[in-house]
């Protein structure tokens, strides 16, 4: 370990000592399982700088950031706006966190925030994360409702802390934690009899949807969300729409309801984007009826609550990030970006027997795959690799995506064939066509079989297994 001179004097030269420790340090200190899969993909790229839609590596390499830290930099990294709003806040000694006083930025990132949602949300509970928001939610309708129950759909994620994980729509998240929130109900998604099946028992505090999975990229047939709302109204249940990856512009509207005239849900959850990509900031925007019924009294008026919700460096975040937005059109780019995107992809895969669909809404699409319809060599491609480890058939995607086009992807999730793109909605046309460019070459090679991208994966495959 090298000799630490004193952080506070130059923390960029104290930190230059430790260069070339940070897997090293995740190993020991953090997260070695975690390590070691991104070595085992070869996804220990040691990224050193980051700036727009844009990623550079130790040795000089650009990359296209298409995965966005899952969304959270939707206006990019670094994004001077941001950046310029949070040094000035940093100038100066703010009187942060008071506790007994009330926020100006807090009030006016609350103001700007509901400017772009239906005129009775209108009251705004501000937190630090996604899944925070959700277990906000969750609270509020039942504190609204008097009931306990929340309805799900199948393939859902609404985060990982105990309450929201009781809505996760894969057993893998949740095997192994044990009995989660009681009265949680699964529903497959887009099934209106299904809904109203399970709304009927007048159990629910809410049905709680993600417009466009994050998991799967599937999106609500159209009006689908309309009759959710009848049905959720005519039962006594809050219609609660997650937005906190799909929103804020990136499905080309400034939440992704808003496709569907005449939505308006009980309580909206939004998180991700309004962090600018700096700070961490959650929130949670509802009726004054329903936020009235939780602080319903002076004695009450602090019954649901969290240490940093209000910050100034997170308010200020926000209100920047919704300042860029607006200002830079973000929304309007998205929505035509996105159409392009997902128009030429689809054309693209349409040569490659490995791709089931294409779906998505803005800058928020993704493309599935599944065992070929023809093909016999194809076919038993396929079914080697997936006795090996299923869901692993993306990497042969991801990894040329980034090692030979520099690219940076994902699979949407664990033991699915979806992989999600979530670029910056800061991308520009000459990116979307590098993107498309790359993944035109890659479904290309994966019908090469035998080839490289099909051995390289196989034996990913085969070091899983014994690891």
């Amino acid at each position: 370990m090298p000799q630490d001179d004193a952080m506070h004097t130059d923390f960029f030269a104290w930190l230059e000592q430790h260069k070339g420790r940070e897997y090293d340090l995740h190993n020991d200190h953090i997260n070695p399982a975690f390590i070691k899969m991104l070595r085992t993909i070869g996804f220990d790229k040691g990224y050193v700088r980051g700036e727009g839609c844009y990623l550079w590596d130790a040795d000089g390499n650009k990359y296209l950031d298409m995965l966005t830290g899952w969304g959270v930099f939707a206006l990019g990294r670094n994004h001077p706006k941001v950046k310029a709003i949070l040094q000035q806040l940093m100038s100066h000694d703010m009187p942060n966190l008071v506790r007994m006083d009330a926020s100006l930025l807090a009030g006016l990132a609350a103001e700007m925030l509901t400017k772009h949602t239906p005129e009775n949300l209108s009251r705004v509970f501000f937190c630090n994360s996604g899944t925070e928001t959700i277990e906000t939610a969750i609270k509020f309708a039942r504190c609204a409702t008097g009931r306990q129950g929340v309805i799900y759909c199948d393939h859902a994620f609404h985060g990982l802390t105990t309450g929201s994980l009781s809505l996760n729509g894969s057993d893998f998240f949740r095997k192994r934690f044990g009995q989660l929130m009681p009265g949680s109900e699964m529903i497959p998604f887009n099934d209106l009899a299904a809904l109203e099946k399970a709304l009927s028992a007048k159990t629910a505090a809410a049905f709680i949807i993600e417009p466009v999975q994050g998991k799967t990229c599937e999106v609500v047939q159209d009006g689908y969300l309309e009759e959710a709302m009848r049905l959720c109204r005519k039962h006594g249940t809050l219609l609660v729409a997650d937005e906190v990856q799909c929103g804020l512009g990136r499905t080309g509207k400034w939440f992704a309801f808003q496709h569907w005239l005449g939505v308006e849900p009980d309580i909206i959850c939004t998180a991700k984007a309004l962090s600018g990509g700096y700070v961490p900031v959650g929130a949670v925007i509802t009726k004054p009826r329903i936020m009235d019924c939780v602080f319903d009294s002076m004695e009450r008026c602090v019954v649901h609550s969290n240490t940093f919700g209000q910050n100034d460096m997170a308010m200020a975040a926000a209100l920047a990030s919704l300042y860029v937005i607006e200002e830079d059109k973000l929304v309007e780019n998205a929505a035509k970006l996105g159409q392009y995107a997902m128009t030429r992809l689809k054309e693209i895969s349409k040569d490659c027997p490995f791709v089931s669909d294409v779906r998505g809404k803005g800058l928020m699409f993704g493309i599935d795959f599944a065992r070929p319809k023809e093909g016999v060599k194809l076919k038993m491609a396929w079914d080697m690799l997936h006795k090996l480890n299923f869901g692993v058939f993306g990497q042969i995607i991801v990894l040329p995506l980034l090692h030979k086009h520099k690219i940076l992807t994902q699979v949407a999730g664990y033991h699915v064939e979806v992989i999600k793109f979530l670029p910056p909605m800061t991308i520009t046309r000459e990116d979307v066509d590098w993107f498309l460019s790359a993944m035109d070459d890659v479904l290309a090679d994966t019908q090469r079989i035998p080839g490289a991208a099909w051995d390289t994966v196989s034996g990913i495959a085969k070091r899983m297994i014994t690891a």
